[in-house]
């Protein structure tokens, strides 16, 4: 087959011409094969960048440090180019203020291009002790120095916003109060010392007192809006973790469907398609991964006119439809789909999106005939219920009627009649064994005492003698080895338990070599590594011929058998009543130097009740 048939083709501005049906335009648009391109290319990068700066530790207290620090760096350059105004028009500027100045805008350049180097990992939210000395400390003490040395001829109070600033926003509040209060006794210790030459001390140490006063509203709020917008952050993050938690799970539930599911926007683009729906849109393999076009493949050209029909008639669209994909001439594959739209708000038209549910109409069918034998097999079981009480008149009937045979034609129509009332009695007792219900639960009881009490009573029905010359040997002594042996209990009805040996043991009879010791029970234990219980393991084994690879792969089916009156039951229904229990059967071949080849085992859970309380 030509891969073609499968493979994407890309849009171009005339694809629309490809579906005749009118209505296409009304929900798929014109293609346009470099916005289409880029559309694709957008989206693979979007699931590369879903969450900006997510793998930087705390974006946002990065973006606010270095707008920070490229205040500092401003500041630096402004201090600068102001000292150098002034002296250059004649003012009076302190020398050891425009050194500090040069220092400061030294020291801002290299934090500005050498910034968090010092921090403490990558989750840190505030400043470390270094970069908080480096940036709030170097800018309240050269700010400080320069208010003192500067004196009346250059006003340097407002500078010291910015370290009052930048520790409310960056460092902890009480640190933010110290620093604004740092700030305040540098302002009153100026005022004082130009009020004792200026004789205002008062004035300017009123004036100093209202400066700090708002230096500290400065500190509170600016750390109060910083703290707020800290938990929006961590708010906003956890929703976004739950938020992408929740999108892992929902692509893991997708991915794991059998039904298949598929997303196709306006412009005929596959957005969403988990693994089933790909490998049903395609013959052989699977389709590409999203995104890719839906429109470019003549094979998908029904899924195409399946949803323009939807979009004309919704109520269809619950129903749903069969659709079938013809990839070439020898191949193609009927589908039935659901369909529901999402429709996008106001003017977001282009945004709406069809959700197709895709399912194989093999696997649908198959589904419908395993309800109709279902349903046949609960009708079965009542039909079962309505033949046992005529089946036993007539039985009842027919011993009578042996009581007074006189001739042998009599008698011999009799036993006919007895024998095939005992076959239709098994038949039924068959059909009610499988027959689905409610049933209490199974009794916990003593395995190996049922064990041998069922098969000593098999010897004597079966006509098999004891002793060293008999058919049948019993081997529990493996089973010493489980925790706990003497109080070894297991969950199984009695009856079910010897319905299922009896049966296997009947098997085994038919095909022994009739030598001493032919048929062999073996009960073991068997470890495993979910708990300290472990299995109990009840096998039947004969030395007869070993089974065909034919018959051995249809031994557990219903109305199988190789004996010409045999129901083909008795296997399936051995398999049935283990399952019922929790335990499991199951066939092996043993290689040619083993005497016993044919091998029937059954495992089933060892009661965790049964152990005492210091070993459960």
């Amino acid at each position: 087959m030509d891969d073609a048939a499968t493979r994407p083709a890309e849009a171009g501005p005339g694809e629309a011409s490809q579906f005749p049906n009118s209505r296409h335009a009304s929900w798929f648009g014109e293609l346009d094969a470099p916005t289409e391109a880029a559309a694709m290319a957008a989206q693979r990068k979007s699931r590369h960048t879903s969450l900006p700066d997510r793998d930087n530790g705390h974006p946002t207290f990065q973006r606010i440090y270095r707008a920070f620090l490229a205040a500092r760096l401003v500041l630096g350059m402004l201090g600068l180019l102001l000292l150098a105004t002034l002296w250059s028009t004649g003012s009076r500027v302190s020398p050891w203020a425009a050194l500090l100045g040069a220092v400061y805008a030294t020291l801002a350049t290299l934090a500005w291009f050498w910034p968090g180097r010092s921090r403490k990992g990558r989750d840190a939210t505030r400043l470390g002790t270094r970069q908080a000395l480096g940036t709030v400390g170097v800018d309240l003490t050269v700010f400080a120095l320069i208010h003192h040395l500067s004196g009346n001829g250059l006003n340097a109070q407002a500078l010291l916003v910015m370290p009052v600033l930048m520790s409310a926003v960056l460092l902890p509040r009480v640190v933010a109060l110290g620093v604004a209060a740092a700030a305040t006794l540098n302002l009153l210790s100026v005022a004082w010392v130009q009020g004792e030459r200026s004789d205002e001390v008062a004035a300017l140490m009123t004036q100093g007192g209202l400066n700090g006063l708002g230096l500290f509203l400065i500190a509170a709020l600016a750390s109060e809006l910083a703290a707020r917008l800290a938990r929006e952050e961590r708010s906003a993050r956890g929703n976004m973790e739950a938020a992408r938690r929740q999108a892992q799970l929902n692509k893991l539930v997708i991915d794991e469907m059998t039904e298949g599911v598929l997303v196709v926007d306006r412009r005929g683009r596959v957005r969403t398609a988990n693994p089933s729906a790909r490998r049903l849109l395609s013959a052989q393999g699977s389709a590409p991964q999203p995104p890719f076009p839906l429109t470019g493949v003549p094979a998908w050209r029904a899924l195409i006119e399946a949803i323009e029909e939807a979009m004309a008639n919704p109520g269809h669209a619950e129903v749903g439809q069969e659709v079938t994909l013809h990839f070439d001439d020898r191949s193609l594959r009927e589908l039935r789909l659901r369909m529901r739209f999402i429709r996008g708000r106001g003017a977001r038209a282009h945004e709406d999106v069809c959700v197709l549910f895709i399912e194989d109409l093999r696997s649908v069918r198959a589904r419908q005939r395993q309800d109709k034998l279902a349903a046949m097999g609960r009708m079965s079981a009542g039909i079962a219920h309505e033949v046992r009480n005529p089946l036993a008149a007539i039985a009842q009937a027919n011993a009578l009627m042996a009581e007074d045979a006189a001739t042998s034609t009599q008698q011999r129509l009799t036993q006919m009649v007895a024998d095939n009332v005992a076959r239709l009695k098994h038949i039924v007792d068959d059909i009610l064994a499988v027959a689905p219900g409610v049933r209490p639960p199974a009794p916990a009881i003593d395995p190996l005492e049922h064990i041998v009490a069922i098969c000593n009573e098999w010897r004597s029905t079966a006509g098999v003698g004891m002793g060293e010359h008999s058919l049948l040997e019993i081997d529990i002594q493996a089973c010493r080895q489980a925790p706990n042996f003497p109080h070894l209990k297991v969950r199984f009805e009695p009856e079910h338990l010897q319905r299922v040996l009896v049966n296997l043991l009947d098997n085994a009879l038919r095909h022994q070599s009739g030598e001493p010791g032919a048929i062999r029970v073996h009960v073991g234990w068997v470890p495993t590594a979910h708990g300290p219980h472990g299995l109990l393991m009840i096998s039947v084994l004969s030395d007869g011929p070993p089974i065909t690879a034919d018959t051995e792969r249809a031994l557990f089916e219903p109305f199988f058998s190789t004996r010409s009156r045999g129901t083909g039951l008795g296997l399936y229904i051995c398999r049935e009543l283990c399952e019922r229990h929790g335990a499991t059967i199951d066939y092996r071949q043993h290689q040619a130097s083993v005497r016993h080849r044919n091998e029937f085992y059954m495992t089933m859970p060892i009661e965790p009740a049964s152990l005492p309380a210091t070993q459960a």
